[in-house]
């Protein structure tokens, strides 16, 4: 069984290959990759049987290589960010796992593996990767009141968040409604250059953000207009991507 480690960080590369060595020592380390670049030019002359690959690398998202090249090789996912920004790919890999991991998650990861493909090689895991990438962005959505339908275009919403379970819809002019979505729907429906995830419970529209401030442990501290009703900070695992994205860097 032959694998490719694709991992931009020499730590978590050298712990992934001493793992690998000692839960599957049968396994055969076809090739270390460290960027989206060489590992597309490895994937075209080469074949393996698993991937084990970060989602973010030196030279941009993993997610470009199945722009390029079409790939049916079954791949676990790794990743040192929130678990609700990859749900989506989640449902076309065999696992994915949150860094920090140990040994345990990848054990249950290759075994997950094992059960599915065994005796399927060059199954194709990601048959349905561009599904995913082409979810259809929500341009309006529908509010009832009452009796009555109406719709708001999603360039004038400022930010969503959820209370009690409940997701809310906040408008520029100050309004709020009640939807039938989930933070995570939203996200993979969202214009992902106008709305961040910027918390557990708060996605924001750039055009909304009033000021960001440093806080405490490395996290930032968002100011919204119209002002959301509950403290919203980024995480310090997020705080790159937030910036990018301020930046207007979106992958």
């Amino acid at each position: 069984m032959k694998y490719l480690i694709v991992e931009d960080e020499r730590f978590a590369q050298e712990e992934l290959k001493r793992m690998m060595g000692k839960l599957r020592p049968g396994y055969l380390l076809e090739k270390q990759t460290k960027t989206v670049i060489d590992t597309i030019a490895f994937l075209k002359t080469f074949t393996v049987d698993l991937i084990l690959m970060d989602v973010r690398l030196a030279d941009g998202s993993c997610f470009e290589i199945f722009y390029h090249i079409d790939v049916s090789t079954p791949v676990i996912f790794t990743t040192a960010y929130d678990e609700h920004a990859i749900k989506a790919f989640k449902l076309n890999s065999i696992d994915y796992l949150l860094k920090p991991f140990d040994e345990k998650e990848l054990e249950a990861a290759l075994i997950k593996f094992e059960n599915i493909f065994h005796n399927q090689p060059n199954t194709t895991s990601l048959k349905n990767f561009e599904q995913i990438l082409s979810v259809k962005t929500k341009n309006r959505f529908l509010i009832s009141k009452g009796e009555n339908y109406h719709y708001i275009e999603t360039t004038n919403i400022a930010h969503f968040y959820s209370e009690d379970r409940v997701v809310f819809l906040h408008t520029f002019q100050d309004k709020r409604y009640i939807i039938n979505y989930t933070l995570d729907q939203l996200e993979r429906q969202l214009d992902s250059r106008l709305f961040f995830r910027v918390s557990r419970n708060c996605i924001g529209n750039v055009k909304a953000i009033e000021n960001v401030s440093r806080y405490f442990n490395s996290r930032l501290k968002l100011f919204f207009s119209p002002e959301c009703p509950h403290e919203v900070l980024v995480s310090r695992v997020r705080v790159t991507d937030f910036l990018k994205w301020m930046d207007g860097l979106v992958e």
